[in-house]
């Protein structure tokens, strides 16, 4: 049975031949793709886009509505034609495309952000 990183929620630890290892693994390898080097199309969209690509990256405002209901500051990336969801910790840096600004993930939410 793997363990759980606590930093970035990865599983790690299986033992040789054990199974699970390939879904884990897999879950492992998309959420990596979804948060390391964080840039994000928009923060303030309160529903998600009419035809988003696979790849694109939203951190999800309060009040947010349709898939997106109850996700307030996570970051939705699409994958596979579906939306994945990732609750940010405390030090997470994201770049706001349309703002042209990095922010950070504090203990109250994303940062106003700094221009970059």
């Amino acid at each position: 049975m793997p363990s759980t990183d606590p930093n970035l929620g990865l599983a790690y630890g299986w033992t040789l031949g054990e199974s699970g290892w390939h879904t884990q693994m897999d879950a492992n390898l998309k959420r990596l793709g979804a948060i390391v080097g964080l840039s994000v199309k928009d923060r303030d969209l309160t529903a998600p886009p009419a035809s988003p690509v696979n790849g694109d990256r939203y951190i999800i405002p309060a009040g947010a509505t349709g898939a997106w209901a109850g996700k307030t500051n996570q970051i939705a990336v699409r994958i596979g034609g579906a939306w994945e969801y990732h609750a940010p910790q405390v030090g997470w840096l994201a770049y706001i495309e349309d703002e042209a600004k990095l922010a950070v993930f504090k203990p109250s939410g994303w940062s106003a952000g700094i221009a970059v």
